[in-house]
């Protein structure tokens, strides 16, 4: 995915990372994607959330490890993501909670209980319909997640959009070589904008969301600082939420080094709050 380090300046620095084309996804990667359990674990449905920029390549083999497993899962591919990056800018944030919202209920129409992971602004995405839904969830599982850029109000993003519709990308950031999550290479800044929006009224809200949590998040990311895990981690009125520290991954790290980690780890969690 795409995304803002701490300030706006970062997207012009020199580090400037061309992510791989969309059209470079395997066949049928680019679309919603879901599949049905079985056996013991058919009734727990897991939905999986891709990031900013980024699309379902990020987070398939993760929900596909877990369909392994007989869970139901569900990966979708967010408004405005999958096509070109101009397409980001016609979309409003109200969009990616209302297509996360309705993969929920669809996965509530055979599952008993229901968990959410996100990466990223996947993460952020997560947590906005997690305070709406926090009654229905079992529980939440976040890969570096999004919740702020310091120094960057909405407003000003929105300004900047008037004058440049896209900008430089700093995605794909993943410390293993030839990987790629086939995201889009450049910033939409009017997409940008919108999200700034959900993530401040997302904020907001943190306490509200009581259920059990497990957080991931790399040690070296080049996208987001720790401060959007140090304020989550903070603001959540969870009594159950730990942080589990990756050494060996960048902001990707769902594709990286660490990604049996975050599966095996996910699986364990997602068990013992299983009935």
């Amino acid at each position: 995915m795409v995304e803002i380090v701490s300030d706006w300046t970062v997207i012009d620095s020199a580090r400037i990372v061309m992510t791989m084309a969309v059209e470079t996804a395997p066949p049928g990667w680019m679309q919603d994607w879901s599949a049905q359990g079985s056996g013991k674990n058919a009734r727990v449905g897991v939905l999986l959330v891709h990031g900013f920029t980024g699309a379902p390549p990020s987070m398939r083999p993760w929900g596909e490890f877990l369909h392994s497993k007989g869970y139901t899962v569900r990966v979708p591919l967010l408004p405005g993501h999958g096509t070109k990056p101009e397409d980001l800018n016609k979309v409003k944030w109200q969009e990616w909670p209302a297509k996360v919202q309705a993969e929920l209920d669809e996965l509530f129409k055979s599952c008993d209980q229901v968990f959410v992971a996100g990466l990223s602004m996947g993460g952020g995405t997560t947590l906005n319909i997690a305070q709406s839904n926090n009654d229905r969830l079992a529980g939440l599982i976040l890969v570096n997640p999004m919740i702020h850029v310091a120094f960057l109000p909405h407003q000003l993003a929105y300004l900047i959009s008037h004058f440049q519709k896209l900008r430089s990308s700093v995605g794909n950031d993943i410390k293993r070589p030839g990987i790629t999550e086939h995201g889009y290479d450049a910033l939409p800044t009017r997409g940008i904008a919108e999200l700034l929006k959900m993530l401040k009224i997302t904020r907001k809200n943190l306490s509200t969301i009581t259920v059990p949590v497990q957080l991931f998040h790399s040690v070296e990311d080049h996208t987001l600082p720790v401060s959007n895990t140090e304020i989550i981690m903070a603001g959540l009125g969870s009594a159950h939420k730990t942080r589990i520290e990756l050494v060996n991954s960048y902001h990707v790290a769902t594709l990286d080094y660490d990604q049996e980690l975050i599966f095996q780890n996910s699986l364990t969690f997602i068990e013992g709050l299983t009935k």
